[in-house]
């Protein structure tokens, strides 16, 4: 069982670190909202994480 949690946090840290990487403060931004928003069991500030991901996802298509 700790196996499983040591690789699940290292799974999450480079996922986010891949978000910074190609999106900047505002993908972490966007990942903490987004984050935070599912563990307090608040949709307002997970759809808050969730649109500023979308924004940047799609920014440039727009």
């Amino acid at each position: 069982m700790p196996a499983l949690a040591f690789f699940s946090a290292l799974f999450i840290v480079g996922f986010e670190q891949l978000v910074q990487w190609k999106y900047g403060a505002a993908g972490i931004v966007g990942m903490l909202l987004l984050s935070v928003g599912i563990k307090a069991k608040s949709p307002a500030v997970s759809s808050a994480g969730a649109v500023l991901l979308a924004l940047l996802l799609a920014g440039p298509a727009l």
